[in-house]
């Protein structure tokens, strides 16, 4: 349940087994409620005697058989009743793909994993502002900058499993997608290896994501019908600019500013031509998002101010961004407008 009252001092009654109900209790107590429990139809209240008229009932679906005859009298004495999922099985992790920093791009399998974790280790890419409202499991900072990592990868593997392990329900949260340059397969492994059960949702890849939030289409009929996604973290060798080079499409690059130099010039070396348009976006769907636009034998020069998190977009849609851009300012013109005249 998304709690949108204010709930603070309010009698709750939560009803469900103990393991069922653990994360709607919880929930409650962090919006400030009073909470009571009841693990069974039949039995005594778990916290001292039951409120005479609770001003909410929550009700978690644990499987018993005997609960609609408790819940039909609540109701009928006029007692909401709210319908709560159940937990979980506890000792888990879930790799969570958090997308490019968003929370309007978090899938809703990534939202329902995030209410029913007990602890949360997140990266600083992901949408963690915001988790607060999304969760109120234990937030752990486990976000590693360039040539700053407090926790290690292995540091963060064993405090996954170590709490897995504890018996709770671990979310791993990654900004962009787990598999793409998100080393969550390490982080499967590590899982696999202490015998813990590991799933991974899939997120919003900012490598078609925030080229996107720039207008920039990754492919487009009659311009590029391939991509190609690279790691902008160490620099590539000639037989890979080669390659790139030779390919055509679309490439794009995930945090390659440390690299762009090495980049620009390594795919000038292999024959890609010095007036290939060039994007760097920086702080895609943050505040300060900025896209700086060139070409590739003056992009050094234009982005020399720019700075990760990035994504570079090398490639002719990049055009196709420039010349749809003055339709989509005038289209937003209208939209402030619209907005104007309502508010007057």
């Amino acid at each position: 349940m998304q709690l949108t009252i204010d709930l603070t001092g309010r009698e709750i009654l939560v009803t469900g087994s103990d393991a069922a109900a653990r994360q709607a209790v919880r929930r409650y107590e962090a919006a400030g409620a009073v909470v009571s429990r009841l693990s069974s139809p039949n039995g005594a209240a778990l916290d001292g005697p039951l409120p005479e008229r609770p001003f909410l009932v929550a009700a978690v679906d644990d499987g018993q058989p005997g609960w609609e005859a408790l819940l039909e009298r609540c109701r009928a004495a006029g007692i909401p009743v709210a319908a709560e999922p159940a937990a979980g099985p506890a000792g888990h992790v879930t790799l969570v793909g958090g997308g490019p920093g968003t929370t309007e791009l978090l899938t809703v399998a990534a939202v329902a994993a995030l209410r029913d974790a007990d602890v949360v280790f997140y990266d600083r890419l992901a949408p963690y502002q915001e988790l607060p409202q999304l969760s109120t499991a234990e937030l752990v900072d486990v976000g590693k900058r360039p040539g700053h990592h407090p926790v290690s990868q292995s540091g963060i593997e064993e405090l996954m499993v170590a709490a897995a392990l504890a018996g709770k329900n671990v979310v791993r949260l990654k900004g962009g997608d787990p598999y793409v340059f998100g080393r969550g397969g390490e982080e499967v492994a590590a899982c696999v290896k202490a015998g813990v059960p590991v799933r991974v949702i899939s997120g919003v890849t900012s490598a078609i994501s925030v080229p996107a939030a720039a207008g920039i289409p990754v492919t487009h009929r009659g311009v590029s019908h391939l991509f190609t996604v690279v790691s902008g973290h160490a620099p590539l060798t000639e037989k890979e600019h080669t390659h790139l080079a030779g390919l055509g499409g679309t490439i794009v690059v995930l945090m390659g500013i440390g690299t762009l130099h090495q980049l620009a010039a390594g795919l000038r070396r292999a024959g890609m031509r010095a007036d290939m348009p060039m994007a760097v976006v920086e702080r895609g769907y943050r505040p300060g998002q900025r896209t700086t636009i060139a070409e590739l034998g003056t992009i050094t020069t234009a982005a020399a101010d720019c700075s990760n998190p990035a994504v570079l977009v090398i490639g002719d849609v990049v055009r196709v961004a420039e010349a749809n851009r003055g339709c989509a300012e005038a289209a937003a013109e209208l939209d402030r407008l619209a907005a104007s005249l309502m508010g007057a």
